[in-house]
C-alpha cells in the first residue's frame, strides 16, 4: 500500500464539509452574476469598443455648452416704446462721418434761457461707458443687465426714451471700470454691436430680428482686452469691419448673410486693442487703418491684404484713441500712458505704400488717454492726459490749452457748427469756441449728477445724448438764445 506523499495532506471529514459549503456558495454567486449579465445585455445591447479620447467623460450638457456661443441663446423682448419722427442721425462712433463733427441746419444755442439745457428724457443703464447711435427716430445703445447677467442691445424711442425692443444673450461679466463700452453701428438695414467679451451681433434695426452673430474668442481665438472690448464696430458698404486679433487681424463680414468676405492673417500675432477702425483713402486705394498691440496697419478694403504697416506706435498698457486722417496721407496718433503723439506720413514708393514718422510730441505737449482727438478746419482739438483741452496745428505746434483751471479728465467732446461741447468726469458740460485763436468758453451747465461721464456724445435733431456710469440723458441744445 502506497503511503501518501508527505507534501499532501487530506482534510478530515469536517474540513471536507467546509469546502463543500464554500464551493456551493461560490457557485450561487456566479449564477446570480450570470443572470444579471443576461438581463443587462438583453435590455442594453453591447456597444462596439472605441478608443477613449480626452474629454469623453464630459456630459452632453458640458459638450453642448462648449459648442454653443452665448449668442445662440439670445432672446428678443419687445417693449412699449415706438419710433419717433424726429429728424437727424448719428450712426455710430463719432457720428455720420466718423470724425466727431456735426454740421447741419440745426440751430445751437450759445446760452440756455434757464442756464441749463432742458432734459427731455433720461434712462437708467447698467454700469459702463457705451455711447448711443441714432437713426430714424430710434436710439441704439449696448447695455449690460447685471440682474440677468446678459449683454443687451437696446432700441429706445428718440422721442421719450421708452424701450422699443432689446436683444440680450447671457454672458457673465464682473465690474472692471464699467462693463459695456462700445457704440453700435447702424444703417437703414443693419445694426451691429460688439460686447465686452467680444461677442458680435447683427440685427435688423427696426424689428430687432437676429441676423447673425460671431464669438470672436471662440471662432477666432481673440483675446478679450484689458478692461473689456472697447472697439466700436464699423459698417462700410453693407459690411461689418472688425479688428480681431487671434487668428485674424481684421475681418470683413457681409451684414446681409454673415459670410466672411475676407480675413487678414495675423502674421505678427497682434492682439485686439480698444482702438476702433478708421476708413480712409490714399493714392487711389481704400483702406482700413488700425492700431493693434504691435503697431499700426493699413488693410486693403478690397481684399484684406496688408498695404502697409509700422511698429513705430505701440502703447504697452492700452491703445484707445482711433487714428485720425489730417489730409495728404498724414495720420495723427495720440495716446495716454506716457505715449504722447505721433504723426505718420504715407508715401508710395515703387508701387508700395510705406508709413514714416514725421514728428512726435511729448505727453506734456499733446496726447489722448481715452477720447479720440478731432481734426477740424486744419487744426487738431483734444483733451490732453493732464485733462486740459488743447489745440495744435498739423505741424505739431501747440496753439493753446485751457489751463490748469479748466480740466475735463477723461470726458468726451465733439464739435458742432463751430462750437466745442466738452463734458468733464462729473457731468459738467462746457460750450466753447472751436477756434485756433485761443480757449474761449461760452457757458457751462451740469447735465449729469453721477460720475465717470466718459461715453462718446451723440447729436441729432438738436438733441444731445450724454451719459455717465449709470444714466443717459437727452438734452435740448436749441434752447432759448440770448
Amino acid at each position: 500500500m502506497t503511503e501518501p506523499s508527505p507534501s499532501l495532506k487530506l482534510p478530515d471529514r469536517s474540513g471536507r464539509r467546509g469546502l463543500m459549503v464554500t464551493a456551493t456558495l461560490a457557485l450561487s454567486v456566479v449564477a446570480v452574476l450570470l443572470l444579471v449579465i443576461v438581463f443587462r445585455v438583453s435590455n442594453h445591447p453591447l456597444q462596439p469598443l472605441v478608443e477613449r479620447q480626452p474629454g469623453m467623460d464630459r456630459t452632453g450638457r458640458d459638450l453642448q455648452a462648449e459648442q454653443e456661443s452665448p449668442i445662440a441663446l439670445g432672446k428678443l423682448v419687445m417693449g412699449s416704446g415706438s419710433a419717433s419722427d424726429l429728424p437727424g442721425d448719428w450712426r455710430g462712433f463719432r457720428g455720420p462721418k466718423g470724425d466727431g463733427i456735426f454740421s447741419g441746419p440745426t440751430t445751437i444755442a450759445r446760452k440756455w434761457g434757464s442756464g441749463i439745457p432742458a432734459t427731455l428724457w433720461d434712462v437708467s443703464l447698467g454700469e459702463g461707458y457705451a455711447g448711443p447711435a441714432v437713426l430714424n427716430g430710434r436710439v441704439y445703445v449696448l447695455d449690460y443687465d447685471e440682474t440677468k447677467q446678459a449683454d443687451a442691445l437696446r432700441c429706445l424711442s428718440f422721442a421719450d426714451g421708452k424701450e422699443i425692443w432689446r436683444y440680450s444673450y447671457p454672458v457673465k461679466i464682473k465690474r472692471n471700470h464699467g462693463m459695456s463700452r462700445t457704440t453700435p453701428a447702424v444703417t437703414e438695414k443693419f445694426v451691429v454691436s460688439l460686447g465686452p467679451k467680444c461677442h458680435v451681433v447683427c440685427l435688423e434695426p427696426v424689428s430687432g430680428k437676429f441676423l447673425w452673430g460671431l464669438d470672436l474668442v471662440r471662432d477666432y481665438e481673440a483675446e478679450v482686452p484689458l478692461w473689456y472690448a472697447g472697439q466700436c464696430p464699423l459698417i462700410q458698404d453693407g459690411c461689418a469691419i472688425l479688428a480681431v486679433g487671434g487668428k485674424s487681424l481684421m475681418l470683413k463680414v457681409d451684414c446681409a448673410t454673415g459670410k466672411t468676405l475676407w480675413s487678414t492673417p495675423n502674421v505678427h500675432g497682434w492682439k485686439m486693442t480698444h482702438c476702433s477702425v478708421l476708413p480712409m483713402e490714399f493714392a487711389g486705394r481704400k483702406m482700413f487703418v488700425y492700431c493693434g498691440s504691435g503697431g499700426v496697419v493699413g488693410v486693403s478694403a478690397d481684399d484684406g491684404s496688408v498695404l502697409w504697416e509700422t511698429d513705430q506706435w505701440k502703447i504697452s498698457i492700452a491703445t484707445i484713441a482711433t487714428p485720425i486722417p489730417v489730409g495728404n496721407g498724414k495720420i495723427f496718433l495720440a495716446g495716454g500712458y506716457n505715449a504722447g503723439s505721433l504723426m505718420l506720413q504715407l508715401k508710395e514708393v515703387e508701387g508700395r505704400l510705406v508709413a514714416k514718422p514725421l514728428f512726435r510730441l511729448k505727453p506734456t505737449e499733446f496726447g489722448a488717454t481715452q477720447q479720440t482727438p478731432i481734426f477740424y478746419q486744419d487744426h487738431i482739438y483734444g483733451v490732453r492726459p493732464d485733462g486740459q483741452l488743447a489745440c495744435l496745428d498739423v505741424d505739431g505746434k501747440v496753439l493753446w490749452n485751457s489751463g490748469a483751471g479748466a480740466k475735463f479728465g477723461l470726458g468726451p467732446f465733439m464739435i458742432a457748427n463751430g462750437l466745442i461741447f466738452v463734458l468733464n468726469d462729473d457731468g459738467l458740460l462746457t460750450l466753447a469756441e472751436a477756434s485756433p485763436v485761443g480757449y474761449h468758453p461760452i457757458t457751462q451747465a451740469r447735465v449729469l449728477q453721477g460720475h465717470d461721464a466718459w461715453a462718446p456724445l451723440a447729436l441729432a435733431g438738436g438733441r444731445l445724448l450724454a451719459r455717465d456710469l449709470t444714466r443717459m440723458v437727452c438734452l435740448d441744445i436749441t434752447g432759448e438764445e440770448k
